[in-house]
């Protein structure tokens, strides 16, 4: 009887502790550095238990439970970020961040459930796993776009091919070699020919990535040896990240005042000391309306930025708000010498709820609910400016402002327009509390120069 009830005991404890084991691997694999190999085994645990459940509602129960525990060990800070943004605290966004774990990663249990009903052909059930993975995530929106293979940013080698399939690509295979170290295990003991097929797509995968990386990175270093005109751009990033507290402290305008006079101050150092021929400040630096001021002292401020930019003689994009008919945008602003306001950009995929809810959803009852709701309206998608230099160089670019960077389609429709490098304007601030949202925002930045083939500037208001 007391055999029986350890191996009862055993038998409810190994699924959980694959479960447990996969999220640790998972978040060390997610922040990044010399974690990225973690990657190709990290589903491993959990895949074990996983091929052992028998029943539709086990498998669901296992995806389930894998979502909240993926939720918890890679997003944690999502939820700090969250919860001192709204006011709520930490504890109650961790636990509301469990609540929707199945709605903010449905990828994991709808892979489960999939593997589940293909049964049990293991290559079957790895190619239709894999596949409902990526198709969920293309399905589904994200909030923060990401996906498995984001976490090879750091294997310069390997996330090259992302040019061909995209990180949903890097995805795929990842899995797939953590379906073949997991039927190699389970088949370790039936002989060489059982373990050897898996064994070998296990190696054969990275080898052939890190060799498909080593032929573009050589032909990238020989394209960058060839000689062709420059452009020299500062990135001003002031490190005044809590623009709230500042504006209870000392007033709205003195908030305006502080912001403009540091730039104007750190510009002038990067066009004096450094030879800046192009200045780029982050999101949202300018908090108000340009060319459409709100009051005389708005309007005071937007003729001083026009007059620095005529003073320095170099072109300027900086964050700001636009505004039409039809409301408000988060844009970003490009400014010439000779002719001023060359034109705006307006931020693509604004951040839901916190800074655009839909018309369906919005109401006045949601807004006395949930007071902190945005009321930014999204842009009409890519385009394309030019940054033209004093004398006559000119560099077509796309801008991409925050949640922009995570949409791969974006920075293709770009590169389409004739874009020849990416801007990025990001305001990371909220993730001051915990680095790490700030570290993965930059990872998947990434890959949209990997996609596209097109240097990528990007200037956020802490720095990174």
């Amino acid at each position: 009887m007391a055999e029986m009830s350890l191996s009862l005991s055993r038998s409810r404890f190994f699924p959980l502790a694959g479960i447990a084991a996969s999220a640790v691997l998972l978040g060390l694999y997610a922040r990044g550095g010399l974690g990225w190999p973690l990657g190709f085994v990290a589903l491993l645990p959990w895949l074990l238990t996983l091929n052992q459940t028998k029943t539709l509602g086990g498998a669901l129960l296992s995806g389930w439970l894998m979502s909240v525990a993926f939720a918890l060990a890679v997003f944690a800070w999502f939820a700090t970020a969250v919860g001192s943004f709204t006011g709520i605290g930490g504890a109650p966004a961790l636990l509301l961040l469990c609540m929707l774990a199945p709605l903010l990663q449905p990828q994991v249990w709808v892979y489960a459930v999939v593997r589940h009903f293909v049964g049990q052909s293991t290559l079957l059930r790895a190619l239709a796993g894999a596949a409902a993975w990526v198709a969920c995530e293309w399905l589904w929106p994200k909030l923060l776009g990401d996906t498995l293979g984001h976490g090879l940013a750091g294997a310069a080698h390997l996330r090259q091919v992302a040019e061909l399939g995209g990180a949903a690509g890097l995805t795929v295979l990842l899995i797939l070699v953590n379906e073949a170290l997991a039927h190699g295990l389970l088949r370790r003991r039936d002989g060489l020919r059982a373990w050897l097929p898996p064994l070998a797509l296990t190696v054969a995968t990275p080898a052939l990535m890190y060799g498909f990386g080593a032929l573009q990175l050589t032909a990238l270093r020989e394209q960058a040896q060839q000689p062709a005109p420059y452009l020299r751009i500062g990135l001003v990033q002031s490190g005044i990240v809590d623009y709230e507290n500042l504006r209870r402290e000392i007033g709205a305008y003195a908030v305006v005042r502080k912001v403009l006079d540091t730039h104007f101050a750190l510009s002038s150092a990067a066009i004096e000391h450094h030879g800046a021929e192009v200045l780029l400040w982050s999101e949202t630096v300018y908090p108000t309306t340009f060319a459409q001021p709100r009051s005389a002292d708005g309007a005071a401020l937007d003729q001083e930025i026009l007059d620095f930019v005529s003073a320095a003689g170099v072109p300027l994009v900086f964050g700001t708000y636009d505004l039409d008919s039809d409301g408000e945008y988060n844009a970003a602003a490009f400014v010439e010498p000779n002719s001023g306001l060359l034109g705006f950009y307006r931020k693509t995929f604004p951040f839901p709820l916190t800074e655009h809810v839909p018309g369906w959803l919005d109401s006045p009852l949601l807004r006395r609910w949930l007071p902190w709701t945005g009321s930014w309206q999204p842009g009409s998608g890519a385009r394309v400016f030019p940054l033209r230099t004093s004398d006559g160089r000119s560099l077509q670019v796309l801008p991409l402002i925050c949640l922009d960077d995570v949409s791969p389609s974006l920075a293709i429709d770009g590169a389409r327009l004739g874009a020849q490098a990416i801007i990025g304007l990001s305001n990371d601030a909220w993730f001051s509390a915990d680095p790490l949202g700030a570290h993965l925002h930059l990872a998947v930045a990434t890959f949209r120069s990997v996609e596209t083939r097109l240097p990528q500037l990007r200037v956020t208001s802490n720095g990174l």
